[in-house]
């Protein structure tokens, strides 16, 4: 239901923001290169289509794609620029719903994964990327790595951006590993408005044995799309989980 609610059409209208911020070139540039690379000559599933950030320009690649999301609204923004023929979407939740067709790729971009609120839902998403995957398929998430070392003893909240025009902050339930993130957007009237998203945050470790539930292996780790290693210090990581070929 937070969901639901969340991704109405006035957020739908607000989340493109062509050539700036997460649709920016360098940043869906080095994304599209790399899925297209995992897909190959196979189809990709994106779980969480929304209004083809990355579905879009993907499919002008020529990779097939194949959406499943969750709100009518993203995906009648998506429609703007790709038609049913170009980019067929299915309404539904991403751990569940399940479509036509084996794919080479299902991928989960930009944190997504964290709007599933409890471990058993997270679970159940890798269980339904296997199910549409042909064997050696591969599973792509994209996903912050959970911020607590900047969380002081008492604390419950971190300011992560200020912009003129902008504040965004997160307050944090320790116990359910669960995250709530605000964001306060200044109009030239200087009044706010705030938004609100919730989220379950998951570390890497943890990711990686949902994988092996489902029945993925990790196949690589890295911190962008672009192949930077991972260390202690990478703010997100994009995993690559691999179902194990057939012999």
């Amino acid at each position: 239901m937070w969901q639901e609610k969340i991704w109405d059409a006035d957020a739908a209208q607000r989340y493109d923001t062509p050539g700036t911020g997460m649709f920016a070139p360098d940043t869906v540039g080095p994304t599209v290169d790399r899925l297209a690379q995992l897909a190959g000559d196979g189809a990709a599933l994106e779980f969480a289509v929304g209004t083809g950030r990355v579905a879009v320009p993907l499919a002008e690649r020529g990779v097939p794609v194949t959406g499943i999301e969750l709100s009518p609204p993203m995906v009648e923004q998506l429609r703007t620029k790709a038609d049913e023929a170009t980019i067929p979407v299915t309404i539904g939740d991403m751990a569940t719903t399940v479509v036509p067709g084996t794919y080479n790729l299902v991928y989960l971009v930009y944190n997504t994964i964290s709007n599933l609120l409890t471990q058993a839902e997270q679970v159940e998403c890798f269980r339904n990327a296997a199910r549409h995957l042909t064997p050696g398929g591969r599973f792509v998430i994209e996903l912050w790595v959970p911020e607590l070392r900047r969380l002081p003893p008492g604390r419950t909240a971190t300011v992560w951006r200020t912009d003129a025009d902008y504040i965004g902050l997160d307050t944090y339930d320790i116990l359910r590993q669960h995250v709530v993130s605000h964001h306060f957007r200044i109009d030239e009237t200087e009044q706010a408005r705030l938004y609100r998203s919730p989220h379950r945050y998951v570390w890497p470790a943890e990711l990686d044995l949902m994988a092996q539930l489902a029945g993925f292996e990790l196949e690589s780790r890295h911190a962008d799309w672009d192949g930077a290693e991972f260390t202690a210090e990478s703010g997100s990581h994009v995993s690559v989980y691999r179902i194990p070929p057939t012999a």
